[in-house]
């Protein structure tokens, strides 16, 4: 199972004005991610502090995270990095050595 890093950004002009409407937005968001989490599909998630930006580190595999996405979208645009273990890396650099 791959694992990857998904940077994602909300479209401010899609979100409320009004600050109870979006928090009651965000607050379905928030149920929603703790589902997932629920499942395993997402390991850990974060917002960067005074921004509507943040993170995802998802488990899965591709089109899993697709469908996660897609969920998303047109309020939130993704960047999607797939993402190499320690181990990975380190049995990638044994065949510069060869």
């Amino acid at each position: 199972m791959a694992t990857y890093l998904v940077l994602w950004e909300a479209d401010n002009s899609r979100l409320p004005t009004d600050p109870k409407e979006r928090g009651s937005g965000y607050q379905e968001a928030v149920k929603y991610l703790r589902q997932e989490m629920k499942k395993g599909l997402i390991k850990d998630w974060g917002s960067f502090v005074g921004m509507t930006s943040g993170f995802t580190i998802y488990q899965g595999t591709e089109v899993e995270v697709m469908n996660f996405v897609q969920h998303w979208i047109p309020f939130y645009t993704f960047k999607v990095y797939p993402l190499a273990s320690l181990d990975q890396v380190e049995e990638s650099n044994k065949a510069l050595l060869k």
